[in-house]
């Protein structure tokens, strides 16, 4: 993909250009991790300059892109971007000085970046350095886009998204077991996709007996390079699944960690270890020795860098996200089945809500159709604890 620096006239608002930025940075979904989405337009007055997004972590960053291609013209300028820039060395240099150094008269930003390293100290300097600065332009979409990035930095754990292939009355599985396939070819490939969006993919020990998953990214994944190798993560308390599980012997995929509880067998735990995966041992849940505490396992993968994390199941490591108080967001396949039978598997298992008043509300119902499927996209409504 090449940028091509656009040459024409465009509405002179900050929200105009800002979106535009927001569109530039779109085009990198899934490849920037752990770095923020972000996109970036150098203007003067109607007309701009050269525009630039962050291609991938350890890139150039989209407000050095835009200055680069702006050249000598970028003095006097406006330097739009949704995010503060940044003021710190990485693996790339400050942002900061490239502003400064260009002789940008102003920047627009949405919102500040919560990233410790930067947070608010980043316009600081662009202020000190005598630049004008405005801050706050479609601060609500431009936190959407980044949400990822803002949760990983402000609650210290990765953006969970819950999702799952289900029958309209809400089962996963059959009471056999069998669950291939309920979604349809076309959101299966949707599934892959998303996989290939998200640092990591967890399942549970119950989701690898029975169905034996790769979680890998299936090749061809448009939207992404066939590199991508994101995590793969299983809750097993008792380290139970057999060595001869596909996600142990399937070499292409990425890194496997297990979360155990201090109660796993020692020889089920070398063993895997010397089969190639790593096992963390994790607090476990309150009057429950074998079953782990998500979020000590959600805090253990963001020391690790993970951002994100695709929960693919089952049903009780669903239940145990939602009870924790854990998803940020679902995605459901609903296809058109009805399985029936009490002892079919659910969605969300567990001891399931107390009462209405204590169910799990979604909002932001968007709903779509996949293939013969019914796509439902909603939020988790933040429950007070």
């Amino acid at each position: 993909m090449r940028d091509h620096p656009a040459r024409r006239s465009a509405p002179a608002t900050d929200e105009a250009f800002l979106r535009q930025c927001l569109a530039l940075a779109s085009r990198a979904e899934g490849r920037t991790s752990p770095n923020p989405l972000v996109g970036s337009i150098v203007a003067r007055g109607r007309r701009i300059l050269a525009e630039a997004w962050h291609r991938r972590a350890g890139g150039v960053h989209a407000e050095r892109g835009a200055l680069r291609r702006a050249g000598r013209a970028a003095r006097g300028s406006t330097l739009y971007t949704n995010l503060e820039p940044c003021c710190h060395w990485g693996r790339t240099p400050p942002c900061v000085d490239a502003i400064v150094a260009a002789g940008v008269r102003r920047v627009v930003v949405s919102h500040k970046d919560p990233d410790p390293r930067v947070n608010g100290k980043g316009i600081a300097a662009l202020r000190r350095a005598g630049i004008e600065v405005t801050v706050g332009g479609i601060r609500r979409e431009a936190m959407q886009m980044n949400e990822r990035h803002v949760l990983y930095h402000t609650r210290h754990r990765p953006f969970v998204l819950v999702k799952a292939a289900m029958t309209l009355d809400g089962r996963i599985a059959a009471r056999d077991g069998s669950s291939h396939w309920i979604s349809s070819r076309a959101s299966r490939a949707q599934a892959h996709r998303m996989r290939a969006a998200h640092d990591a993919v967890l399942v549970g020990a119950g989701t690898v007996r029975a169905d034996d998953p790769r979680l890998t990214v299936r090749r061809g994944s448009r939207s992404l390079s066939s590199t991508r190798r994101p995590l793969r993560v299983v809750i097993d308390g008792t380290l139970s699944i057999p060595y001869k599980a596909r996600l142990l012997r399937q070499r292409s995929g990425g890194p496997v960690i297990f979360y155990a509880t201090g109660g796993a067998p020692r020889a089920r735990l070398r063993r895997l270890e010397k089969l190639g995966a790593l096992v963390v041992i994790v607090p476990s849940e309150k009057g429950d020795s074998r079953r782990v505490r998500m979020d000590a396992c959600l805090q253990d993968l963001a020391r690790r860098g993970v951002t994100s994390v695709l929960v693919e199941g089952g049903g009780e490591v669903i239940a145990s996200m939602l009870k924790a108080n854990l998803v940020d967001r679902m995605v459901l396949f609903v296809a058109p089945l009805i399985v029936g039978g009490r002892t079919a598997v659910p969605v969300a298992g567990g001891a399931g809500a107390s009462s209405i008043g204590a169910a799990v509300r979604l909002a932001s119902l968007e709903v779509s159709r996949c293939g013969t499927d019914l796509l439902i996209d909603a939020r988790v409504r933040r429950r007070s604890r």
